[in-house]
């Protein structure tokens, strides 16, 4: 459950992929070359987008969203976004759609997620769609990994980096995606990273960024790069470190059922920004992470509320 927190919280910004998901929870295994059932639903989705609406949830009083979609679902997601409390500027681009992500879900006891993945027009945020302004008011800024896997959104993300650091807003970044840091190459994302304050792993980033498979070791290794390095191992709670050491080793928070593991990451996330800003200790905010990514598997979809039953998370489809 979202938690009441002080409201003495600041601005939350999150630079980040807005996209639609199209998610499909199969109960029995895929069976290739015929049909599989599936309750089957349209979605907003993103993991910039799901940070925020999360942050917003846990009791973060200001939180707003800067990314990029397509003008086939624009009102879609800015009225999703305005729903879970979220100020969004969404940059309309004329030439790529919205992102689409196709999530399958296995119905089973681990309901785990595989994603296909088409970027559209999430990683085409550039420099241009940047405004110092945008930092008024913010206490915190956060990147999604995803901006940092192809160059106009990489760009963009270095640009608000170097915009926050230079007005001394703390930075975090998730690296988003083992697959893709093996394709854009370790160092080169840690390079497109540096400077900022907090790195928040999953225990599969970490291991694709240091080689280590052990998510303490991997946290320590990483805190003597960033101030700050939080790794999430979803059930096996989550590893904090700083200056080369770990501080804190979290359980994972009481599950009644797994339903979806998507989105648990942002929960996580967003949970653990909010907490920050109302002035939660690291660890306590740590904790409060792993509270929300338990709320989130234990539902279907990335965003707070959500659920396949009655029809989409929240509202229409685009």
């Amino acid at each position: 459950m979202a938690r009441e927190l002080r409201r003495s919280a600041q601005g939350l910004l999150v630079v980040g992929d807005v996209v639609t998901d199209i998610v499909a929870r199969h109960r029995t295994p895929l069976a290739p070359g015929t049909d599989t059932a599936a309750a089957i639903r349209a979605v907003p989705g993103g993991a910039g987008a799901n940070v925020a609406c999360w942050a917003a949830h846990w009791g973060c009083p200001d939180v707003r969203l800067l990314g990029r979609v397509g003008a086939d679902s624009v009102a879609w997601h800015e009225a999703a976004l305005t729903r879970a409390g979220v100020r969004a500027r969404l940059v309309v681009d004329t030439e790529a759609p919205t992102g689409t992500v196709i999530c399958l879900v296995d119905g089973g006891a681990g309901a785990e997620r595989t994603f296909l993945t088409d970027s559209g027009a999430s990683l085409r945020l550039s420099p241009a769609d940047w405004s110092p302004a945008l930092l008024d008011g913010v206490a915190w800024l956060h990147l999604s990994g995803y901006l940092f896997f192809a160059e106009p959104s990489r760009a963009a993300a270095g640009v608000a980096l170097r915009a926050a650091r230079a007005r001394g807003v703390p930075v975090s970044v998730d690296p988003a995606s083992a697959g893709f840091l093996g394709e854009l190459g370790v160092e080169r994302f840690l390079a497109a990273v540096e400077g900022a304050a907090v790195l928040l792993p999953s225990r599969d980033e970490a291991e694709a960024l240091t080689g280590l498979p052990d998510p303490a070791d991997a946290a320590a290794r990483l805190s003597r790069r960033f101030p700050l390095v939080v790794v999430t191992a979803g059930a096996g709670g989550a590893v904090t470190a700083r200056d080369g050491a770990v501080i804190g080793r979290t359980s994972s928070a009481a599950v009644a059922g797994v339903r979806d593991t998507t989105g648990a990451g942002d929960a996580f996330t967003g949970a653990f920004l909010a907490s920050r800003l109302a002035g939660v200790g690291v660890l306590g905010a740590v904790e409060e992470g792993c509270r929300a990514g338990a709320e989130a598997v234990g539902q279907v979809g990335g965003r707070p509320g959500g659920t396949l039953s009655g029809g989409t998370l929240s509202g229409g489809a685009p």
